[in-house]
């Protein structure tokens, strides 16, 4: 999307793209070359069993026209609270260029096939540790994780097929909302929200 044609996206909704899919992709790789850290770092918001929000960051793996894919341990915080609210909220947020992007959805398991593949593309060291981490419950000592990357380290020695966990795999995020903020003087952002219907993708905008 050229420069020109962002600008009108932002200023009336009719001029914005059919779908969110080529905005997004634009500011995620503008992002790229302006962000110092991961680019891709999104705000995961998820529900418990209480009702009780809970956010944490996580780093967006992929995406298409079917959603926004995450990976983590399904047994952690987060993994439980999608078991039981599969909706959950996601932020990204790019102050160098002053935008974020707001998504909300529906949040179910991608198959073993998928999360397989990542997995095997993942450095070693990070496949250990998903062995390793038992995440979000009690750790006794740093020792203790330190000693069982260690182990593990020595089991797999010789070899690099580290299987991936039965516990551990991804998430797509299929969104039914997202908004498209960018920051304005005076606090006179913008905001373009796409609202999906059972016509496809409304496009609005909000005051800020």
């Amino acid at each position: 999307m050229q420069e020109n044609d962002l600008i009108r996206a932002l200023e009336s909704p009719a001029a914005a793209p059919l779908t969110p899919w080529e905005l997004f992709a634009t500011w995620l790789d503008e992002a790229g070359t302006t962000e110092i850290n991961d680019p891709n770092a999104m705000c995961l918001a998820t529900t418990d069993a209480n009702g009780r929000p809970s956010a944490r960051i996580v780093l967006l793996k992929d995406f298409d026209e079917r959603g926004f894919v995450f990976y983590t341990n399904r047994e952690s915080r987060k993994g439980q609270a999608l078991s039981l609210h599969p909706q959950a909220a996601l932020c990204f947020h790019w102050k160098t260029l002053g935008r974020q992007v707001r998504v909300e959805g529906r949040v179910l398991m991608v198959d073993d096939h998928e999360s397989d593949a990542y997995y095997a593309s993942r450095p070693k060291g990070s496949r250990i540790g998903a062995w390793a981490s038992r995440q979000s419950r009690p750790l006794e000592s740093r020792s203790t994780l330190v000693s069982r990357v260690e182990e593990l380290e020595r089991q797999y020695s010789q070899t690099d097929n580290i299987p991936r966990p039965p516990h551990w795999g991804g998430y797509r995020m299929t969104p039914d909302y997202i908004e498209f903020w960018h920051d304005g003087e005076f606090r006179l952002h913008t905001r373009l929200v796409y609202n999906l219907t059972e016509k496809g993708w409304e496009r609005s905008l909000l005051y800020p």
